[in-house]
């Protein structure tokens, strides 16, 4: 079997998976965030931190509820690592550094899990489990909270009420995070990945010196790492290294723990308004992008240019050749077409235009399918933008899902669609304009560029991944890596919940023989073409001056 016909077979039996677990997790989504029940260890938990889930709240109410969490996780977390020295577990590890502790800190409860440290070498099992590994529950848990205000937003009428933040909260940990991942777990464990507290130990000489690795909780974490979108990693190689992805089924698997939820949720999407076909015409959106991601990341490794190319099957460069080219390219594009950056190759040594495509793929804003809830109130951004341009040619008030889409709600759009870029190519250009930033390069001219450019579209747009040719453990770039992180995180929380209110209190327009069909094919194209030529027109210079004039010289 030639390689690029695995790659195609690998493809294919992904998205039958995919398939197959749509419509049940889709529809057990919805009851969870629908149910009026609680039970019995919700009750506990909520008796625990003196919730009222039963008490509706209002955007406000709810976006407190969403920074008040997020920040006594950034502290809990910060105060952790700095403290790591002289905690038990810590498998002799000296406490972080201020600037690296606040960049994880911030990155982790953002959902970015962008790490600009060595795990094996700084991190012990306390902050690993404790710390790290329980953002990666709640996090995503506080991205889907807001999707589902937003959903909210559109199926309530003549209301500001949104649900119950604390509630949302509980019930995506409890009811949907832990039962999948302990499942995960158990399929990694079985498969190779190792899980267990075993502190340092030899395990022989490399390259005259001795070489040493430290056990951990891999699997557990591995689970809800891909399956939350997080992307953070016990060991340097991340989802490249042998315990955290042994075989080519586990990393066909961890690719279908990173796509699972946020393809699924629109068929929560579509439940929750009232229209199946709704969700569809999101997941058709969503559904091209990926696979014309893919089919381009696919053309351009296995492009053979050069007997080098040629003899190896494709571009090699740091692929794990037990994955191949076919498979490292469908995780390199599932990674940073949501918000995981887990990375089972390492995109530095792709090829200039896949670096591209890579890099293309977070500057979408990660919404094709994005991240566990993140993706979806990203797509139902773009979703009124398109509505709104189609209004514009036709003459007409936009409206979607039975909601107008006057100035106030394009405005907030507007705002969520200028934020991320704009800490993006502000960042960047600041970079590159000190001399300080620029000695962590390790390349000169296109491609030390695209590093640089690489490190804050991921940090904004709470991706996480690295092109791996940059060294990011600087106090310039923990400390500003670290506030893209965050401000790309809720900065567009606030906007997003209050879209959310300004639908709830609106009462449904009656459909008419003029308004959009926009559970059709027609729409879901015009959806495509707007997210393709936002993201175009915002960040095509500075593709050009990286990626593509490395790509084409």
């Amino acid at each position: 079997m030639g390689p690029v016909l695995a790659g195609v077979l690998q493809l294919l039996a992904l998205m039958a998976a995919l398939a197959l677990a749509y419509k049940p997790l889709g529809t057990y989504m919805a009851k969870v965030y629908t149910s009026d029940k609680h039970l019995r260890v919700e009750k506990w938990i909520y008796k625990g931190i003196g919730a009222d889930p039963d008490t509706e709240m209002r955007w406000p109410a709810y976006l407190r509820g969403v920074l008040a969490f997020s920040l006594a996780g950034v502290l809990f977390l910060y105060v952790l690592q700095r403290l790591q020295g002289v905690l038990p577990g810590s498998l002799g590890f000296a406490s972080i550094d201020p600037d690296q502790a606040f960049n994880t800190a911030a990155s982790f409860v953002s959902n970015t899990n962008w790490q600009s440290y060595s795990g094996e070498q700084a991190m012990g099992h306390v902050v690993q489990t404790a710390g790290l590994a329980v953002q990666n529950f709640v996090s995503a848990a506080v991205g889907m909270a807001v999707a589902v205000t937003l959903v909210r937003g559109f199926a309530r009428s003549r209301t500001g009420e949104l649900g119950n933040f604390w509630s949302d909260l509980v019930r995506g940990v409890v009811r949907l995070l832990v039962p999948i991942a302990v499942v995960g777990a158990l399929v990694l464990v079985a498969c190779g990945v190792i899980q267990n507290f075993s502190g340092i130990h030899e395990v022989g000489q490399f390259m005259g010196g001795t070489q040493e690795w430290n056990g951990g909780a891999v699997a557990s974490q591995e689970a809800i790492k891909e399956l939350g979108t997080n992307g953070g990693g016990y060991f340097n190689a991340n989802s490249s290294h042998p315990f955290e992805n042994p075989t080519p089924f586990t990393n066909l698997f961890e690719i279908f723990l990173i796509l699972l939820i946020p393809f699924s949720i629109t068929r929560t999407f579509g439940l929750m308004v009232g229209s199946v076909r709704q969700g569809y015409a999101i997941l058709a959106s969503m559904a091209t992008i990926w696979v014309g991601f893919v089919a381009l990341m696919m053309w351009t490794e296995f492009a053979h240019h050069g007997p080098a190319f040629q003899a190896a099957g494709g571009a090699y460069e740091g692929k794990e050749v037990r994955f191949g080219v076919g498979a490292s390219s469908i995780f390199a594009v599932s990674t940073t077409l949501t918000s995981t950056g887990a990375v089972d190759s390492f995109h530095s040594s792709f090829t200039g235009l896949g670096g591209g495509i890579a890099m293309l793929g977070m500057m979408l804003g990660e919404i094709a399918p994005g991240g566990v809830g993140s993706g979806l109130y990203g797509m139902l951004i773009m979703a009124i933008i398109a509505v709104f341009i189609a209004g514009l040619m036709v003459g007409r008030t936009p409206e979607y899902l039975g909601k107008k889409i006057g100035s106030r709600e394009i405005k907030l759009a507007a705002c969520y669609i200028l934020i991320t870029p704009a800490l993006v190519l502000v960042f960047t250009a600041c970079a590159m304009a000190l001399p300080a930033p620029a000695n962590s390069m390790t390349n000169s001219g296109a491609h030390g560029f695209s590093e640089i450019l690489y490190a804050y579209t991921s940090g904004a747009n709470n991706n996480g991944s690295a092109f791996a040719g940059l060294n990011a453990d600087t106090q310039w770039f923990n400390t500003t890596i670290g506030l893209a992180m965050l401000l790309g995180r809720f900065v567009p929380m606030v906007f997003v919940l209050a879209l959310a209110g300004s639908l709830a209190e609106q009462k449904p327009v009656p459909v008419t023989a003029g308004t959009l069909r926009t559970d059709k094919p027609l729409y879901t194209g015009l959806l495509v073409g707007t997210i393709i030529i936002i993201t175009g027109l915002t960040y095509f210079p500075a593709l050009a001056l990286g990626p593509l004039a490395e790509g084409l010289a």
